[in-house]
């Protein structure tokens, strides 16, 4: 990438001699004369490196730097100065410079002064670039949706992310509530420490308290060491406590301690630490069925229960599969695998489908079909073999505004006329007369109909032999 570098002085003979000793295949060079036109080149486009001298026209050298920090301009700034300066360029390294130069100008610590500053620059931008890519990432994370429900979740995760209130997040399996805890952490840009998660049902109960709190030296076998827990490692930033349902009452009363006292001891130690995190807990399982059943303490559940969100399961949510869809494709393509497309139909036997495994394994399913479709589009067939429709298409009336009226009215009618001849030959299991009767139509345009669409009565018959056979050996 190329680092741009604007030189800044009343001088012109100064700033041509400055842009040939600085310039490299990799740099690009841009002068200026007084602090305005600096100022609006600055702002227009991004610079890694800024040479000022102090005294200029219009905005003076100070002021120049003053603005950069007050706009928070990504860029690293380096002062010209006479020796008489001196103390200016001093104030200028406390308003945020980067360091100072003398005239004349020493070319050797030139080169490496510019070359020093361009490195941690180049460092600076990109952490900014990850935690910027970390926001867009987890703002909202993978949780794509535009239905209803998810855009109840999308709006409440908004509201509770610039507190530090407890939230519960409840779900299935495979709903996504790892995600909605990074999305409120991420979203929470004054929260600087890490977001920690501890999966509470894979910690068997003996090495639970040590994983929470920490411990130290000596406190058990094989302690060698002090051990810092993960309410410490979560300092200033956002403790996930995940499947918190799982979690034996023996532990959930010293849980209980500190989010009640927001203080607790390590393991074989008597120093108080301040936990200083907030508390994120998810869960599959009812935890108000639970209390009820004496398997989770009441008074817990309350304080974890300050705000609730609820993820809808796959199959609340169907009108979102064609946006995760898209998504994981685009994913995989990114991770180099072939770049596929999913056919109409493919999506609408997705669309049909229960998904007990929820998006998780939905994304799994769409990972499978990637590698084993042979073509670049994945068709029904392609599907594994349990991906099997456990409801009706719904009527749609989605279609191209473009096409001719007559042209959608008979896709309409062929759709409407199939199902309805389909459900038709099921109930009388494919006796064309009584179907007819059914219909108000004859045996010969129910026959014509019958064949045009490609539908064979034999089906029919075939699937009301089986049902019989099923009837009958369960009454045996």
């Amino acid at each position: 990438m190329d680092r741009r570098i604007l030189v800044v002085d009343d001088s012109e003979l100064t700033c041509q001699q400055l842009s040939q000793l600085l310039a490299r295949p990799d740099r690009q060079i841009k002068v200026a004369h007084d602090g305005t036109s600096a100022l609006e080149l600055l702002v227009e486009r991004n610079f890694s490196l800024v040479l000022t001298d102090l005294l200029l026209p219009g905005i003076q050298g100070l002021d120049l730097i003053q603005e950069i920090r007050r706009r928070d301009l990504p860029v690293t700034t380096i002062v010209m100065t006479a020796h008489g300066s001196v103390d200016t360029a001093v104030e200028a390294m406390k308003l945020g410079a980067y360091d100072y130069l003398t005239k004349p100008i020493d070319v050797v610590r030139l080169e490496v002064l510019v070359e020093q500053a361009l490195e941690d620059r180049k460092l600076l931008d990109e952490i900014e670039a990850l935690r910027h890519g970390l926001r867009q990432r987890y703002a909202y994370h993978n949780l794509l949706g535009k239905s209803p429900r998810m855009r109840e979740v999308f709006a409440k995760v908004a509201r509770v992310a610039p507190s530090s209130c407890t939230v519960l997040i409840s779900g299935e399996t495979g709903t996504g509530k790892e995600l909605v805890a990074q999305a409120i952490h991420y979203t929470d840009a004054t929260r600087r420490g890490p977001l920690v998660a501890v999966d509470c049902a894979a910690l068997p109960e003996p090495l639970l308290e040590s994983e929470f709190f920490g411990h130290e030296r000596g406190a058990f076998t094989g302690a060698d060491r002090q051990k810092k827990g993960r309410f410490e490692q979560a300092k200033g930033g956002t403790l996930l406590l995940d499947e918190i349902g799982e979690v034996p009452l023996g532990m959930q009363a010293k849980l209980l301690r500190v989010l009640q006292d927001g203080t607790f001891e390590r393991v074989g130690g008597s120093e108080v630490v301040q936990a200083d995190c907030r508390i994120l807990a998810s869960t599959n399982l009812n935890l108000a069925e639970a209390v009820a059943a004496g398997r989770f303490r009441e008074d817990l559940y309350y304080r974890l229960n300050v705000v609730s969100i609820e993820l809808p399961s796959l199959r609340e949510r169907l009108e979102d599969i064609p946006l995760l869809v898209n998504h994981f494709l685009k994913r995989l393509q990114e991770r180099r695998l072939p770049a596929k497309t999913c056919s109409r139909e493919t999506l609408s036997r997705l669309a049909r489908f229960d998904w007990p495994g929820n998006v998780r394994e939905l994304e799994h399913v769409i990972e499978q079909v990637v590698v084993t479709t042979p073509g670049p589009v994945i068709e029904p067939e392609n599907l594994p073999p349990h991906i099997v429709s456990t409801r009706e298409e719904p009527f749609s009336l989605d279609f191209d505004l473009h096409r001719p009226l007559q042209a959608i009215t008979d896709e309409l009618t062929e759709r409407v006329e199939r199902a309805y001849l389909q459900r038709v030959l099921e109930r009388y299991r494919g006796r064309i007369d009584r179907c007819a009767k059914h219909c108000g139509l004859s045996r010969r345009s129910i026959s014509e109909k019958l064949r045009r669409y490609r539908i064979d009565k034999a089906d029919f018959k075939v699937k009301s032999a089986r049902r019989k056979e099923i009837a009958l050996g369960e009454s045996a």
